[in-house]
């Protein structure tokens, strides 16, 4: 068997990653707005020309796992086990997402660098938004297509955005209080099995 597609696709994610951290460490030492997508090229030693090849924008290098997360707790809603409930989906689909972010050290340490972007950045704060919103859409969706007796579109809505919104807004709100990325993620564990024990309390299983 030909290992050529492997080797392949090996440099091209050291590629993508050499991208990530040269953007991360320049928009840290010289601010998002005055670092250029030629000077991100350069220190990761491509052309301009390549960096385009793996992103449309330095914005979409601040957000470059946003997609790849949301696909993975989504095949977890979208694979549902005989006798799933709305609230085992959730519960499952949180905790792949967390048990993958525990697991990966480079995005650990993306996350410090990236949410202090997000948070003083204005255009990156509004397309964070617009992401999270758009994400919880998406999740919210797919929790009623495979529970569509048990929750309509408004309650999927609603509690996925009380589990999700919530184990956001308490990282963030641990971050700007000076959090480690370690107690960051500890801290929007936290918040969504608390909105997670909520709801399973809220909604009983049938007799």
């Amino acid at each position: 068997m030909s290992e050529g597609p492997g080797l392949r696709e090996r440099k091209k994610l050291r590629t993508r990653h050499a991208l990530i951290a040269a953007a991360l460490e320049l928009f840290v030492e010289r601010g998002y707005e005055q670092t250029t997508v030629s000077e991100i090229a350069a220190a990761a030693d491509v052309s301009t020309r390549t960096f385009f090849s793996y992103f449309a924008s330095k914005e979409d290098v601040i957000f470059h796992n946003t997609r790849e997360g949301l696909e993975r707790v989504l095949r977890v809603i979208e694979e549902p086990r005989p006798g799933d409930r709305a609230i085992d989906l959730l519960t499952r689909a949180v905790t792949s997402g967390f048990s993958a972010l525990a697991f990966d050290e480079r995005l650990q340490r993306e996350i410090a660098p990236v949410n202090a972007l997000v948070m003083t950045v204005p255009s990156l704060r509004a397309r964070g938004l617009l992401l999270l919103f758009e994400s919880q859409r998406e999740l919210a969706e797919a929790l009623h297509r495979a529970c569509p007796e048990e929750v309509s579109l408004v309650e999927a809505s609603a509690v996925v955005g009380a589990v999700i919104g919530g184990g956001k807004l308490a990282a963030f709100v641990s971050m700007s209080n000076g959090a480690s990325p370690e107690e960051m993620l500890a801290a929007g564990r936290q918040a969504t099995e608390l909105a997670l024990s909520a709801l399973r309390a809220a909604s009983p299983p049938p007799s």
